[in-house]
């Protein structure tokens, strides 16, 4: 395995996948994103995804895109790494957005799996590696089948690890004997992309956690992965335990950019809950179980 000091050095430990603000008239809000970023960085993180799927990145045009880097690199650049979300289900689009991010001074690539195209698992390896040798960043897959349709299979994985510039994976298929023979065979960076499954992925070897509910519990976060990290995992267990009515709020009520939004309206941290359709605010019922579930980790927004 690489050394892990080197691995954490590329992508961080605790990265927040940002939301993308909007103002009350659904354009983007540059402003309060780079405030946003400044304060995860603030409060713990080391890096940050910017326009992934909790940013929204499908509703957002290729120069909204760009403008997040930029906004984010503005306000934390060189304090953590600023990951850019560029890919999608069209290879060239990818390349030339990722081109475009690389020029901004971005640190790496977030790219997803190609969704809808149900590609082969040959066009799968065939999509990313292009994608990978298009510029010189550090590339992070992103393996999400529940949104994809299809997942990256192991196999295809650990031959996308040979390529040079593919350095990170972000697991969001909760599949534990594959990310076991992942982490065992290649020296990938490994991230859990479910926030709920960050204790016993990092048990496993992963370096933490790509997470949404980071945005309102970053502190909280950071010492489950420094815990985690430490090997001090009766800590992170009682963290984790801690965590669970949080990330039942905010991840399992209505979709993870919806409901982070509200809760930081109610922190007083982004001044507008706006999402673009196809997504929609929270109705009064889906408001209710999500304080209370806060209200059972002792945040109380009544």
């Amino acid at each position: 395995m690489a050394d892990s000091d080197i691995r954490t050095q590329t992508f961080g430990t605790l990265l927040t996948a940002m939301v993308t603000p909007f103002t009350k008239d659904g354009e983007v809000d540059y402003e309060a994103a780079g405030q946003l970023a400044a304060k995860l960085v603030d409060d713990g993180c080391d890096g940050l995804v910017v326009t992934g799927t909790t940013g929204e990145t499908s509703t957002l045009t290729d120069e909204e895109n760009l403008g997040m880097f930029k906004a984010v690199l503005e306000a934390v650049g060189g304090r953590a790494k600023v990951i850019a979300g560029t890919g999608t289900n069209d290879t060239r689009h990818s390349i030339s957005l990722s081109r475009r991010a690389a020029e901004l001074g971005v640190d790496g690539l977030l790219i997803v799996t190609p969704y809808y195209n149900k590609p082969s698992q040959t066009g799968v390896q065939a999509h990313f590696e292009a994608i990978a040798s298009a510029t010189e960043l550090p590339v992070m897959l992103y393996d999400i089948p529940g949104r994809s349709g299809i997942p990256i299979a192991t196999e295809t994985i650990l031959r996308l690890a040979e390529h040079p510039n593919i350095q990170g994976l972000k697991d969001a298929k909760a599949d534990f004997a594959s990310i076991t023979r992942v982490l065992a065979k290649s020296d990938l960076a490994v991230y859990s992309g479910d926030d709920g499954l960050t204790l016993p992925w990092m048990a496993a070897g992963a370096l933490g956690v790509v997470s949404v509910t980071a945005h309102v519990v970053t502190k909280q976060f950071r010492a489950l992965v420094d815990a985690a990290l430490a090997g001090d995992f009766a800590t992170a267990r009682k963290i984790h335990f801690e965590l669970d009515p949080v990330i039942r709020g905010i991840m399992t009520r209505v979709q993870g950019a919806v409901a982070t939004k509200q809760v930081l309206t109610w922190q007083g941290i982004l001044p507008t809950s706006t999402v673009r359709l196809p997504l929609v605010e929270p109705n009064d019922a889906e408001l209710a179980l999500i304080r209370a579930d806060l209200a059972e980790a002792g945040m109380d927004f009544a």
